[in-house]
């Protein structure tokens, strides 16, 4: 127990700039991925064996907060890509990297996926608000 305490105060404990928050971040959404993974997996096993659960489940997908969940699951999933390109490619090539490199690849990084995210965020809140609040002529 007093492992996981130690790890767990040495993740919270703030000590790095961009850097650290890349590692925390890129962890959360990591672990944020895997459980919608899993939990993705199954539902959609439940096709087969209920398809009234599925049904269920699917209805329960529609709602605006598992919308609003969709949407953070869309910047987790770009954001764990775009920072894992960045940690192999300084794994691949260690010469280049330096730690100014690494902030501003850190920071490079953050914006990338803003920038890739925000689109689809604005794609995906357009047509949940037309779908269930009946917004823009839904």
């Amino acid at each position: 127990m007093s492992s996981l305490k130690t790890t767990a105060n040495g993740y919270i404990k703030y000590r790095g700039r961009e850097g650290q928050l890349s590692f925390l971040l890129h962890r959360v959404t990591g672990l944020g991925v895997l459980l919608f993974l899993t939990i993705h997996i199954l539902d959609t096993a439940t096709v087969y064996f209920f398809p009234s659960l599925y049904d269920h489940a699917i209805a329960i997908y529609r709602t605006t907060i598992f919308g609003i969940g969709e949407v953070f699951l869309v910047f987790s999933a770009i954001f764990h890509g775009v920072n894992g390109l960045r940690i192999a490619i300084f794994d691949w090539f260690p010469r280049l990297w330096t730690i100014e490199r690494e902030r501003r690849w850190s920071a490079t990084g953050w914006i990338l996926s803003l920038v890739l995210w925000l689109p689809a965020a604005g794609w995906m809140l357009y047509n949940m608000l037309r779908e269930n609040y009946g917004l823009f002529g839904g």
